[in-house]
Parts: structure tokens; sequence; C-alpha cells
């Protein structure tokens, strides 16, 4: 039991990869466990940016705060800049992609970095 058990979970991790991998929003289908998987929220939002609004909803891995994610979510789609922790959206780099990106992520950043 043991075994099929950790066969089964490999395989939906698969198959969870595959779905990210064709399109990034498929990650709001994912259980939370899923959701929390770095290189799975990696893949989507690599996809797409948006995906991050789905990446772990329940906030423990602090993913909306990880740079790597972040800056290619936000590069993916600019206006995924609204999904990610304030402290990245004070980041000069992180804003700068994500207006690049699209310009309207700009309505996301902090005050300080609107006003500069």
């Amino acid at each position: 039991p043991a075994l099929w058990y950790r066969m089964e979970r490999l395989k939906r991790h698969g198959l969870a990869l595959a779905a990210v991998q064709q399109d990034g929003m498929a990650l709001k289908l994912q259980n939370k466990l899923i959701r929390r998987d770095r290189g799975i929220v990696l893949a989507a939002v690599k996809q797409n940016g948006m995906a991050l609004q789905f990446a772990d909803p329940d906030n423990q891995e602090k993913l909306n705060r990880d740079r790597e994610i972040v800056m290619t979510a936000v590069g993916s789609n600019g206006l995924a800049l609204e999904f990610v922790d304030y402290s990245l959206r004070r980041d000069r780099d992180v804003v700068l992609l994500a207006v690049r990106s699209h310009g309207g992520a700009l309505e996301f950043a902090s005050a300080k970095l609107k006003r500069d």
C-alpha cells in the first residue's frame, strides 16, 4: 500500500505538471498540495503569469514572495503583480519588469514606486 500510494502521488504530480505546462491556469484545478509545489507553480506561471493567483491557496509556502516565481510570473504577464506579496511590489526590478510586460501593472505597485 505505501509503494502504491507513492506511485499514485508521483503520477498525479506528473499529470499536474503536464497540465500546467500546457495551460498555466490549470493550476486552479489542482489540489492544495499541488498548488503549494514550487516546481509546479513555477511551470504554471512560466506558461501564464496570472496563474500566480491560484498558487499556494493558504499562503503556507509564501510562493508569492519567491523572487524567481514572481519574476517569472510578472515577466509572463505584468498584471500578475496584483497577486505578488506587498514586499515585492516595492521592489523596483519586479515592478519594472511587470510594467514592461503590461503598462497597467503600475496600478499594483507600491505607492512610493508609483511616484517615481
